[in-house]
């Protein structure tokens, strides 16, 4: 049986959960830092920071792949 991919995550935090998403990023395996004009946290390792990140009106998602 073929597992299914994600192809995007569910909002993972919300427009300004700042400290949240830099304690998620320190665990994250996928984090990626997106390109300096991108980056709007001020912790280099945030999700808001990653280029996996993608804006929601209600926050970010993630489109890495978790394999």
């Amino acid at each position: 049986m073929k597992s299914a991919v994600r192809t995007s995550a569910e909002c993972l935090f919300g427009v300004e959960d700042w400290h949240s998403a830099a304690l998620h990023a320190l665990g994250c395996t996928t984090f990626r830092g997106d390109v300096d004009e991108e980056q709007i946290a001020d912790e280099a390792v945030s999700c808001y920071n990653c280029r996996y990140r993608r804006w929601l009106a209600e926050g970010i998602s993630c489109l890495a792949d978790p394999s």
